[in-house]
């Protein structure tokens, strides 16, 4: 298949998918609203018709290796794209992820984000938010559920270099629940940006959960060796030419928290 024909694929798939999220967004904003878990089931059935359209449209498939989590936990995940966050909700129970308090605003997608119980926190106040939420959770008011975040705090493309940030140790410390790292290579297929999506086989590898209540520091550390160490053993698996890297420059192992 030539770049072009398959770049012309990635840009009606991408319409597509755009114009499905507003379709589904008014036609089920009244279900969202009324029922309790709506939104999220709206969510994770958007989330769903992507992948499909994705197999059929531009030959883009999906494979999970290792066992998501039913329990409550924190999901640690590497993230390349927008489809890693698709892809992830739709394979949870009960996700939650935290955004910025400003996307309440938007209309319909912030009302959806919120109805499915997502975190909205303040710039600094993140902590804040998550031990209103575990109250809540505590008191019957909020279900427990798997609470995700990007490490990193952004989108990474394969191969890049970015360093964990310590509010992930901060979380962890206070959630006190296991934290289950995820890896994929789904950068490799759909990259940060640009139209083009590549056929092929994106992976998403749910890892040893790692325990609660570890010292911070070693715990940042081996979280990043775990997560950075996969992605990149599966960005190699998919034919991306990965450098040979150390997960570390010397003066930053085990960063610092």
């Amino acid at each position: 298949m030539t770049y072009a024909v398959q770049w012309t694929r990635s840009l009606l798939f991408s319409l597509t998918i755009y114009v499905l999220m507003a379709i589904v967004g008014i036609v089920f904003l009244p279900y969202a609203l009324v029922v309790r878990d709506g939104a999220m089931n709206t969510c994770k059935m958007y989330a769903r018709a992507v992948i499909w359209l994705a197999r059929w449209m531009i030959g883009l498939r999906f494979e999970v290796r290792g066992t998501p989590p039913t329990y409550p936990c924190m999901i640690a995940a590497k993230h390349q794209s927008f489809m890693d966050v698709m892809f992830i909700y739709q394979l949870l129970p009960r996700p939650r992820f935290i955004m910025k308090r400003l996307l309440l605003y938007a209309p319909v997608l912030g009302w959806f984000a919120w109805r499915a119980g997502c975190i909205p926190v303040d710039r600094g106040k993140k902590g804040r938010a998550i031990k209103d939420m575990l109250a809540r959770v505590k008191a019957g008011d909020a279900e427990a559920g798997q609470l995700c975040i990007y490490p990193q705090g952004t989108r990474v493309a394969p191969g890049a270099l970015m360093p964990y940030k310590k509010g992930t140790a901060a979380l962890y410390a206070d959630l006190g629940q296991p934290v289950v790292p995820v890896a994929t290579n789904v950068g490799v297929f759909w990259p940060k940006r640009g139209v083009y999506r590549k056929p092929g086989t994106a992976v998403f590898a749910f890892l040893d959960p790692i325990p609660p209540h570890e010292p911070l520091r070693p715990f940042l550390h081996r979280l990043e060796v775990a997560i950075e160490g996969e992605s990149d053993n599966l960005a190699r698996e998919a034919g991306f030419p990965m450098p040979t890297r150390p997960l570390f420059p010397p003066e930053e192992e085990g960063t610092p928290v």
